[in-house]
This record gives C-alpha cells, sequence and structure tokens, in this order.
C-alpha cells in the first residue's frame, strides 16, 4: 500500500540497492572537495553575540571543521569569520541539508572594540573574543584546538 509502513520500508531498501558500492579514492575527495568549492556559496552561520567585562563575544556553530579550516579577520567595526569545505566526497545523498564546511559571518563589533581579538574552537563551537581598545587595521588570526 503506497504511504505504508512496508512501502516506505521497500523504497528505503531499493534506494540502499542502487547505492554505490565502491569507495571512492583519496583523490577523488580531493577533486570532488576542490570542484565543490568552486561553485558553492558559503553557509551563512548563525551567531550569538554579548558584551562582557572586557570583551565583546562572538559564539558560533561549525561543525565537521578543525581549528586550522578556521581564518578570523578583525577591521574596525568588523569581524568576519570563515571555514574552508571540509569534505565533498562524491556520494549520493538521499537527504543534504548542509556541508561540511564552507562557512562564513560577518558581524559588526560597535565602537570600544577591536583592540586584539582571541580565539578556540572546542566540540564545533568557535568562541572568538574582541578585545576592548582601539581597532588597529587588520588581525587575521587561526583560533586554538581545545
Amino acid at each position: 500500500m503506497p504511504g505504508g509502513r512496508g512501502w516506505a520500508f521497500t523504497q528505503r531498501a531499493v534506494a540502499c540497492a542502487r547505492m554505490s558500492t565502491t569507495q571512492p579514492s583519496h583523490q577523488d575527495v580531493v577533486d570532488a572537495t576542490a570542484a565543490a568549492e568552486r561553485t558553492m556559496h558559503a553557509q551563512r552561520v548563525p551567531v550569538n553575540v554579548y558584551e562582557a567585562t572586557e570583551a565583546l563575544v562572538v559564539i558560533a556553530p561549525l561543525p565537521a571543521v578543525t581549528a586550522a579550516d578556521v581564518t578570523i579577520e578583525l577591521r574596525p567595526n568588523n569581524l568576519r569569520f570563515w571555514a574552508h569545505l571540509r569534505s565533498a566526497g562524491p556520494r549520493e545523498y538521499l537527504v543534504r541539508e548542509w556541508d561540511y564546511g564552507g562557512y562564513e559571518r560577518e558581524v559588526a563589533v560597535p565602537d570600544g572594540y577591536g583592540g586584539g581579538v582571541e580565539a578556540s574552537l572546542a566540540n564545533g563551537q568557535l568562541a572568538i573574543r574582541v578585545l576592548r581598545g582601539d581597532p588597529g587595521d587588520l588581525l587575521t588570526v587561526k583560533p586554538t584546538a581545545l
């Protein structure tokens, strides 16, 4: 019966049977990742921002990337961070709602902040502290991995 439990199970079984059983080579994954990054639009990252005693704190989820993948730029009145696409192995997804990277976000920095920046990445969460003080021209950092 279409729409019933048995029908859904059968459709999943057919879909699984169609899935490739061969594993892509490392080079296949590297090539697919490079091709995907050239054509993809960066995923906009949600943030939580609050003021602490000595810093403006920005928290953002960045699943499936490492600290080495992330770059943070601080300019006067602007914070930008991004992570390159981590992996785009050739797969036939049944459902695909996000990618392993290709993240980017800009956040306005209020006056009085910009004297420096500290950042860490742990458990898929990026924490950035924009320190109080006068901003310089450009500061680029990588987060520490915790």
